[in-house]
């Protein structure tokens, strides 16, 4: 098995990405803990997957370092660390308040942020291991109404690749995956007003992705056959973004 002994906490791991993460590093091998801030759904997938959970808002440190201290404890250790965590909020950029750029801002790349802090020393201990961090194409290539969520991810990126130098002497290697269209919970208030097949216009593919495709990514980006792999931005959008 690809992840045989890994330990690893998923951000956002009660539905879409970071679920079929979590489901994929099981059936790999690894030891799991979900972290999510929606409590039922938390419990649901905890108890599908017979794994600990612990609620937490990611864009809150000071319940994300207790949070992750509490997973290591739990796993006995640290090794890989998933940031699916996100939120989608589209405005025209006339109508984006500071309170919806910082909403976005505080859970798409303050989020990544604190979990990585918090989990630095950790994976210092286990003598390195792997960060993903779930990015978007949208990251990369602009879209109309995506100001705030683009400027997140986009950030997410270089912040992907600027600990990705910075943590490389550690053995710990960082990756960022920029998903496109993804068939999860996240997605349907995006799309429920748009026109469904100019969407899928954009895409080579002419069809949305799901969740478990990401994952599969996910996975490769955490096992040993990505060892010399840091610093990366791959795309997983069925040809919507080349770049």
């Amino acid at each position: 098995m690809r992840l045989q002994g890994r330990r690893a906490v998923i951000t956002g791991g009660a539905s879409g990405i970071g679920l079929a993460s979590a489901r994929v590093f099981l059936r790999e091998g690894a030891q799991v803990v979900l972290l999510d801030r929606d409590e039922a759904a938390l419990a649901r997938a905890a108890s599908e997957l017979g794994v600990g959970g612990l609620p937490v808002d990611v864009a809150d440190p000071a319940s994300v370092a207790p949070a992750v201290a509490a997973a290591a404890a739990a796993l006995g250790g640290l090794d890989a660390v998933v940031n699916a965590a996100g939120i989608s909020r589209l405005a025209h950029f006339s109508e984006t308040t500071a309170a919806l750029w910082r909403s976005v801002m505080a859970v798409n790349l303050d989020g990544p942020f604190h979990v990585c802090s918090a989990a630095l020393a950790h994976l210092r201990a286990a003598g390195g291991g792997s960060i993903v961090n779930l990015a978007s194409a949208a990251g990369l290539v602009p879209r109309p109404n995506y100001s705030a969520y683009g400027a997140s991810k986009g950030g997410l990126i270089m912040l992907t690749r600027t600990l990705a130098l910075d943590l490389a002497a550690e053995n710990i290697r960082v990756n960022a995956i920029c998903p496109g269209a993804i068939a999860t919970p996240m997605l349907a208030p995006t799309i429920a007003d748009a026109d469904e097949a100019a969407i899928l216009a954009r895409y080579a593919m002419r069809r949305f992705g799901t969740a478990e495709e990401v994952a599969n990514l996910v996975l490769f980006l955490t096992s040993s056959e990505a060892s010399y792999v840091t610093g990366a931005a791959y795309t997983v959008d069925g040809g919507s973004a080349f770049h």
